[in-house]
């Protein structure tokens, strides 16, 4: 059965109706939940007395079984329409969609476990990526009139930016649809109609120049080839490199491209930053490199073909176009 929320052309719209009730639902509930690494989300989930649903958090942040009971007879209603109820039996349910709380937002996104291809991820990473786009723009806020966000994803990235800019046309870039459906979604329900979802491979769909690209790819190399998790090249940088490439052309002059990726560094060195600086270089402009968390996603060094890597770090990447 379909795990994400429906994407059926013909139901988008109703269905997007009901997952935005819902999300202002939650948000008048004083509703808060921060989506934790699927590692921790499943220890925590494993424990006896989290076998069942008994509140708002357990039914839509952690994704537990529930019995109707437990929620008002409408919001089960708006969870029918909108397509995001699996049946377990035994009079229990499970939501396909989840919510999760970061800052003033609320955002829709797949339910845990992401094992779909089209799976749309929200977790740790999205809160350093947003907090990486929060502390450029403290800086430019004001020079930004057309900005876009690369794989948006549930759109995080593009509304972080169309809040604090209002006046800035965003758009959000994917090519899943689930993601798109998702991005809309959290848009509305964060008021940010500055926002807008187009299906687009990379910058292939979208007019520039921009004055700020910003981008989460996925960086690492997943066997399930899962869009949201697979970044391609020998070590999962590949699409990382290759919106490096396409994007500072695309930027306007002092444009900016802020990358928030992962970088396998082995034996002490990041091949990753090698090849992005030597990338920036080539192309005339200049850049920036931190790491932002030196040890994410330890539990794939055990696996090829990060058997030779030191660590994967978490690195953000700000290049400005000259």
């Amino acid at each position: 059965m379909q795990e994400n929320f429906c994407v059926d052309a013909a139901s988008d719209a109703c269905n997007e109706e009901a997952l935005i009730k819902i999300g202002i639902f939650l948000k008048t509930s004083k509703y808060q939940f921060s989506t934790v690494t699927p590692a921790s989300h499943a220890r925590v989930n494993r424990r006896q007395q989290n076998a069942l649903a008994f509140d708002l958090r357990g039914v839509f942040g952690w994704t537990r079984p529930f019995e109707s009971r437990i929620l008002p007879a409408s919001i089960f209603q708006l969870m029918q329409r909108a397509n995001i109820l699996r049946s377990l039996g035994a009079g229990q349910w499970r939501s396909t969609a989840r919510f999760s709380t970061l800052d003033q937002w609320i955002f829709v996104h797949s339910a845990y476990p992401t094992t779909e291809s089209d799976a749309v991820f929200f977790g740790p990473d999205t809160v350093r990526f947003v907090n990486a786009i929060q502390a450029h723009l403290a800086t430019v806020d004001r020079s930004v009139v057309i900005a876009a966000d690369i794989g948006c994803g549930a759109g995080p990235g593009g509304i972080a930016i169309a809040s604090r800019v209002p006046s800035a046309t965003v758009l959000m870039l994917d090519i899943n649809k689930v993601a798109l459906q998702a991005s809309r979604v959290n848009a509305a329900l964060n008021a940010t109609p500055n926002a807008g979802a187009i299906e687009s491979n990379i910058l292939s769909s979208a007019r520039g120049p921009f004055d700020l690209i910003v981008s989460n790819p996925p960086y690492l190399i997943d066997k399930a080839g899962r869009a949201y998790r697979h970044g391609g090249g020998e070590f999962g940088e590949g699409l990382s490199l290759r919106i490096i490439r396409e994007s500072m052309p695309k930027l306007s002059t002092g444009g900016t491209l802020l990358l928030y990726t992962g970088s396998a560094v082995i034996n002490g060195i990041d091949g990753f930053r090698e090849a992005a600086e030597r990338i920036v270089s080539e192309l005339g402009s200049t850049c920036a490199y931190a790491e932002v968390d030196p040890d994410v996603f330890g539990e794939e060094l055990d696996n090829p073909p990060y058997t030779t890597a030191d660590r994967i770090a978490a690195v953000v990447l700000t290049a400005t176009k000259r």
